[in-house]
């Protein structure tokens, strides 16, 4: 902690309010968040402490939507996500630092092309077949991605999106599917070491600000400028992925 400078604090406490409202108004915004800490912090470690701080944000979350959830579809999901996640912890095991870090900026561009993809998906997933292919699909990649880099925000809404579910039921189901995710990611993630004391005390600090986000989500959801918000937070993410890249 104390070879951080004040910027970078200050970079982290953004991260840290944009991780409360992703969670309450603006689903998949935290790959903003994602970049920041893997660009601050090294890169197996930001994993680890910035799941700490989405469960924080995922009990607000669950509180606010709790009543407005799709069961079904997150019971469908399930097998995929299981797999996911454990092809991430496999790849966590063996990935040293500068891969995690390459692999993080990679997977936050493929979630802005899938954010970008979704914009132009129409057609719902309607009937039992494309359902299974859907949730297998997107499922197996939204385990893989929230294990390695908590980056799975866009990836789940495209699948929301195209079950076409009323605003609500959206948020109540999302929030649900990553308070789940991320509990049953904690175990993992401290066996691979991800989560430290160093690591935890980063936390200490930020969970004010977590909360501050999500209660400010809360006031703002149904009032933002969706539009001009999304086109930021790709804008910010394009260039954090680039950043981890280059």
């Amino acid at each position: 902690m104390a070879e951080l400078t004040w910027f970078a604090w200050t970079l982290l406490g953004v991260a840290a309010l944009i991780v409360g409202l992703s969670k309450t108004a603006v689903p998949g915004s935290n790959t903003i968040a994602v970049a920041i800490f893997a660009a601050i912090l090294p890169a197996r470690e930001s994993t680890g402490t910035l799941l700490l701080l989405l469960i924080v944000a995922d009990v607000f979350a669950v509180l606010t939507y709790r009543r407005h959830t799709n069961w079904r579809a997150l019971l469908r999901l399930a097998p995929a996500v299981v797999v996911g996640i454990l092809v991430g912890v496999l790849f966590l095991a063996v990935a040293n630092d500068e891969w995690v870090k390459r692999t993080i900026g990679v997977l936050l561009l493929a979630v802005i092309a899938i954010t970008l993809l979704r914009r132009r998906m129409r057609a719902p997933v309607d009937d039992a077949g494309p359902h299974r292919v859907a949730a297998a699909t997107y499922g197996a990649l939204g385990g893989f991605t929230t294990m390695v880099a908590n980056a799975a925000g866009p990836v789940m809404s495209m699948y929301f999106l195209a079950s076409r579910f009323p605003v609500k039921e959206f948020l109540g189901t999302a929030a649900w599917f990553f308070a789940i995710v991320n509990l049953a990611k904690l175990p993992f993630s401290i066996g691979l070491g991800l989560i430290t004391v160093p690591g935890l005390l980063i936390d200490l600090v930020l969970v004010p600000l977590v909360v501050v986000g999500a209660l400010f989500g809360r006031r703002l959801a149904g009032r933002l400028n969706q539009v001009l918000f999304e086109r930021l937070v790709i804008t910010f993410t394009i260039v954090g992925a680039i950043y981890l890249l280059v």
